[in-house]
Order: C-alpha cells, then sequence, then structure tokens
C-alpha cells in the first residue's frame, strides 16, 4: 500500500485542523493505520491508530481528548482531526501502514517499528 499525508498548515494555538492520508491499493480497507509525528530534534512518536473496520481506534496521552481519528474505506482514506492545537503539537505528521497489515496490539501501544510503509509526511505548525 502507497500512502500520502495532506492538510497540514500554519495555525494559532487553539485551531483545529484536519489531515488526511490517501492510499492506493485494493487491500487498504483490510489495513490498520497509524499517525505518527516527529518535531525537530525529536524522535518520531505515535499519536493515533484506527483499525482496518474503523470500529477500534487508539491515541496517545498527549493527544487525547483532542484529535479524532476516522477512515472512510470506499474513499481509501483516514483523517486526523485535530482540535484545540497546542504549540508543542508542532511537527511533521505521518500516516503509516503496519506489517502484518491488520496488527493492533492487545495493549494499544504501537511503536514506529510496527509500521513498514510510510507516506511522505505533512507540516504542522502550530504559532503561540
Amino acid at each position: 500500500v502507497q500512502l500520502q499525508a495532506s492538510g497540514g498548515g500554519l495555525v494559532q494555538a487553539g485551531g483545529s485542523l484536519r489531515l488526511s492520508c490517501a492510499a492506493s491499493g485494493r487491500t487498504f480497507k483490510s489495513y490498520t493505520v497509524g499517525w505518527f509525528r516527529q518535531a525537530p530534534g525529536k524522535e518520531r512518536e505515535f499519536v493515533a491508530a484506527i483499525s482496518w473496520g474503523g470500529g477500534s481506534t487508539y491515541y496517545a496521552d498527549s493527544v487525547k481528548g483532542r484529535f479524532t481519528i476516522s477512515r472512510d474505506n470506499a474513499k481509501n482514506a483516514v483523517y486526523l482531526q485535530m482540535t484545540s492545537l497546542k504549540p508543542e503539537d508542532t511537527a511533521v505528521y505521518y500516516c503509516a501502514a503496519p506489517d502484518p497489515m491488520d496488527y493492533c496490539p492487545d495493549d494499544g501501544r504501537f511503536e514506529v517499528f510496527d509500521f513498514g510503509s510510510w507516506g511522505q509526511g505533512t507540516l504542522v505548525t502550530v504559532s503561540s
């Protein structure tokens, strides 16, 4: 599967953005999809993930209650709605697919190395 993130931009603290992840491939609907982010000088970190059918969602503690992940398998797309944005949310955001495609750990803890397919990122900048 090939993935491409879009929707980033510059927003003031407290504002909202919606990121999109467009995917190619007929098997997309069978994939778990995750969002990660990488701030300057920091390691890439998990943000959110959604199971293949959309029935299970997972969030990092830092974004829980502010971000919402969703998917539309008919459109081969996954979305990340971000609200109440903070300057510390500034990062390049990536969408990714794991190997195996339907991987969802029982404890909900996703790691970068669980994901083998990555799209190009989209930059989100939150000004204070």
